[in-house]
């Protein structure tokens, strides 16, 4: 009889089946999303990796200097011993762990202890178990005495603080709750950071821009606000809310207190969410940082009510560099409720933010104690590792722009330089044919002649006629000297090329 899946028994043949998802009908708004740390440059790069293990005679260069994205490990930063030691006993059974006779012998006691503390908190549910939606409590109180001691006391409500994955996801979630349609506008920082205008594309809002001002270090304008604001409402936008990168990303600049005091009123005084992306704030190498929280205190403005500011960190940046445990936060203040049980719904959504991620989080922000066994050794290993990013951003800041056709600010903190080159006419129009921007052209040359992977800046955004690219200065010392001589010959190889 006939089969219910059909046959084929005549032979004929039948057309594979249309497939119901395609590129022409997935969402355009994925579609029209761009997130340049991971965009084509960085494929090519994965792919001359790829070849450069088969073929390791096919390219110049042995290996691929990936300084395309803030990721300390990735390229050789040492992870601090003390976190990942608590890390690991947490995670261990009692009987081959924290309770081994033996655990003495391998492990330090203020490790132990902590441990202890942790496992005694999580109870018998331990790492492997769903925490509340927020985080567990009791990592959020070490998050809320740490915010309290660094802003001088500024009481902070754990059940205002969430753990999220990563700033990552708190920043979607924030942008979640805030663009309720397509004329919902966001103030982003030109240049900035491209997780905003891909999850504001994503959510169909729309991105208004505001330019640093690359001849004062990147600095702030507030005019430029007050021009960018008015533009956007001049056109319907309905602006809600208000970014703010500090220390800088992709600029490196560190905002001194006035500019961020400035920037907190301009936010209270046209009722703009402001969304404070402060994950950099260890990595400072000349200047204070200053929250947006304290600023906001300072002023009056949290005591009146007269704000709603989220702040986001992370321990994926800082000393710990720790991107791969997916450990974030963020604090809302001056939310009416309802607001934050919106966002508390969202959040359950997710279930919770990963627990590896909860932990560490918590270890950063609450680490051995003077008198501790580890307490030396843990401030040696972060010293160590501060020391040398503020050498090795002085190496790469300075080294980029001694370069004849490059300017480069000096880095003030973060993780970054941004330098603009002159680009000859002729790589503009090859650019053009080819269908990408100058800076890709530039940065698909780099990593070809050198294995450096950078990403273009018109990935961040910037102004017309102007370009350059993003790089890292993460790679280690001796490795990060040796790509500034070869930022340096690419450059002369490429204006030799096209002039």
């Amino acid at each position: 009889g006939p089969s219910f899946f059909g046959s084929n028994r005549g032979g004929s043949t039948t057309s594979p089946p249309q497939k119901r998802l395609t590129i022409s009908n997935v969402s355009p708004n994925l579609r029209n999303m761009q997130y340049a740390v991971r965009g084509s440059v960085v494929i090519a790069a994965d792919q001359i990796a790829s070849d450069l293990e088969t073929n390791p005679e096919k390219y110049p260069f042995k290996e691929i200097i990936f300084t395309n994205i803030g990721n300390p490990h990735q390229v050789g930063q040492k992870c601090l011993t003390w976190p990942r030691q608590v890390l690991a006993l947490c995670d261990l059974p009692a009987e081959v762990g924290v309770d081994h006779p033996s655990i003495g012998q391998l492990f330090p006691k203020d490790a132990i202890a902590r441990a202890k503390e942790i496992k005694d908190a999580l109870g018998v549910a331990g790492t492997g178990a769903y925490s509340h939606s927020k985080g567990h409590i009791h990592f959020r109180k070490d998050v809320a005495r740490f915010i309290e001691e660094r802003d001088g006391g500024v009481v902070c409500d754990p059940e205002c603080l969430f753990l999220t994955n990563g700033a990552s996801s708190g920043i979607n979630m924030v942008l979640t709750a805030l663009i309720a349609d397509e004329n919902s506008g966001v103030m982003i920082p030109i240049p900035q950071y491209p997780i905003y205008s891909a999850t504001i594309d994503i959510l169909n809002g729309k991105k208004v821009g505001y330019f640093l001002d690359e001849k004062k270090g990147w600095d702030l304008n507030i005019e430029e606000l007050e021009r960018s604001l008015a533009e956007a409402k001049e056109k319907g936008i309905n602006v809600n809310s208000f970014v703010l990168i500090n220390p800088g990303n992709p600029t490196g600049q560190v905002l001194s207190e006035k500019a961020v005091q400035d920037i907190v009123t301009f936010c209270s005084k046209h009722n703009l969410v402001l969304l404070a992306d402060e994950v950099y704030q260890e990595n400072v190498y000349k200047g204070e940082f200053v929250s947006c929280k304290k600023a906001a205190h300072d002023l009056g403005l949290i005591d009146e009510n007269k704000i709603e500011l989220v702040s986001f960190h992370s321990c994926s940046k800082g000393l710990f560099g720790e991107c791969g445990r997916r450990g974030g936060y963020m604090e809302l203040v001056g939310f009416e409720p309802e607001v934050i049980e919106e966002i508390y719904k969202l959040a359950s959504s997710g279930l919770c933010a990963g627990l590896a991620g909860q932990i560490m989080l918590s270890l950063m922000v609450r680490g051995p104690q003077p008198g501790d066994e580890s307490y030396e050794s843990h401030q040696k290993e972060r010293n160590d590792i501060y020391d040398s990013l503020k050498r090795r951003s002085k190496t790469v800041s300075d080294g980029l722009d001694a370069i004849s056709g490059f300017s480069c600010e000096p880095t003030q903190g973060a993780m970054y330089c941004f330098p603009s080159v002159q680009m000859p006419p002729k790589a503009i129009q090859e650019a053009e044919e080819k269908g990408i921007s100058p800076d890709t052209l530039y940065a698909l040359s780099l990593l070809e002649y050198s294995g450096i992977c950078v990403v273009p800046a018109s990935g961040f955004g910037q102004e017309e006629g102007r370009y350059g690219f993003r790089t890292t200065f993460l790679p280690s010392e001796d490795k990060i000297a040796n790509a500034v001589e070869l930022f340096r010959k690419h450059h002369e190889s490429f204006c030799e090329k096209y002039n």
